[in-house]
């Protein structure tokens, strides 16, 4: 089977991206498979070579690289858009490159045969909508919330023409997202597929053997109780309610390790408000993500909006307690008290502080919950990621042939 896989670019520092590239090397292992990626940057992917039109190729995993636009965000789309089903048509006009199966992550053309959506712009433009009112921002930004307001309806436009496809077979990172794709494209078909962690790089034993050497890295005393948040939409990963929760919570000897890469800026007026500047670590994303979870206590993310958040999954393998929200689709996993825990409110201050005191002063708590959660991200491996996303490639694919051989019949009939 040749698989056309088709992404902006691939990396390992970005949660969708991340999967698919998990995916790929797993999709590659399959007898009789070649993939083809067309991308603008890949990075982080074993087994994979340049594809060169006058030369013989060879290897399972092939790249394609498409030029990118420079320029504001919604042309450099619009650019890719376009490029790669160009020179997807090219392959098969002139080189006879043809594909059993177009895999895409997220909305990247219109004849994508399956798509795995990670996020739905719909319930996410009605989420930020009011964020970009004209009224209530200064003149200054008029440009950016412009262009920002005209790259969400054309990815909204998009999403319209091409969810409702019949022909293209949806596959949802969530029940969450699966429920968006029926409240709003009336697709109740879409297959759920939950992300995954590497279970053998996030472990309650690596996590203990770094603590001590963690935290004495980022500075914390060992009567330091530490919150982590990792993220790189802070006011989507819930911060503001957690920094109003620390508030409250001030008595208790906390810092917050706050990981990704946001505009600190927005958050310090609040900061100098709640009087927390001494007591929050901002910190850019690393290739070593693994000395947060390490130098941890207890990880909170009350997200208001998450399709399925990666760290809070990680968190759990390493044997951290976690707090999340329902509006992160990674809630689905966690069993509530036994696991982890998942406010139905993010906003809930009064509750998130409850929950983080409570864990403070229950050690026996945080442990039986760290040891449950790190039994239950054993389940959620990418060997079983790749393998449910390959049967419904198969699925997939069937149902395309089934449509072929059905309009190659109906053309035979009217041809008589």
């Amino acid at each position: 089977m040749r698989i056309a896989v088709i992404s902006p670019f691939l990396d390992r520092r970005h949660a969708t991206e991340h999967v698919i590239l998990e995916q790929v090397e797993r999709f590659s292992e399959h007898p009789d498979t070649e993939i083809h990626i067309y991308a603008q940057r890949l990075e982080d992917l074993r087994g994979v070579s340049r594809f060169h039109s006058r030369e013989k190729q060879s290897g399972r995993i092939l790249w394609h690289k498409i030029p990118a636009l420079p320029g504001p965000h919604l042309f450099a789309y619009l650019w890719w858009f376009f490029a790669n089903h160009f020179y997807r048509w090219r392959d098969a006009r002139f080189r006879a490159l043809t594909y059993d199966l177009v895999y895409s992550p997220g909305i990247n053309a219109v004849d994508a045969d399956l798509i795995a959506v990670h996020i739905v712009f719909h319930e996410f433009y009605r989420l930020i909508r009011p964020h970009l009112s004209f009224a209530t921002s200064s003149a200054s930004s008029w440009p950016r919330l412009i262009h920002r307001r005209l790259y969400y309806r054309l990815i909204m436009a998009l999403e319209r023409r091409v969810y409702r496809r019949p022909g293209t077979q949806l596959v949802a990172v969530s029940r969450l997202v699966s429920h968006h794709l029926e409240e709003f494209f009336q697709r109740s078909d879409a297959c759920v597929v939950p992300n995954a962690v590497d279970t053998t790089r996030f472990t309650p034993r690596i996590r203990v053997q770094r603590r001590d050497a963690a935290r004495a890295t980022l500075g914390l005393s060992p009567d330091i109780f530490a919150l982590l948040m990792i993220g790189n939409d802070w006011a989507k990963k819930g911060l503001e309610a957690l920094l109003q929760c620390l508030a409250e919570c001030r008595n208790l000897p906390f810092t917050l390790l706050v990981v990704g890469r946001d505009d600190r800026s927005i958050f310090l007026p609040l900061l100098d408000r709640l009087g927390l500047q001494q007591r929050v670590q901002f910190h850019p994303s690393t290739g070593d993500i693994e000395q947060f979870y390490a130098a941890a206590d207890l990880y909170a993310g009350p997200s208001l909006e998450d399709s399925f958040a990666m760290p809070p999954l990680e968190a759990m393998a390493c044997g951290l307690p976690v707090i999340t929200s329902v509006n992160n689709g990674g809630s689905q996993i966690i069993t509530e008290g036994v696991d982890g825990f998942v406010l139905p409110d993010p906003r809930d201050v009064t509750a998130l502080s409850s929950l983080v005191r409570r864990l403070y002063e229950h050690p026996d708590l945080r442990l039986r919950v760290g040891e449950s959660a790190a039994r239950t991200a054993q389940s959620y491996t990418w060997d079983r990621n790749a393998r449910e996303t390959w049967d419904f490639l198969i699925v997939s694919l069937t149902k395309k042939r089934q449509a072929a051989a059905s309009g190659d019949a109906n053309t035979r009939r009217q041809a008589r």
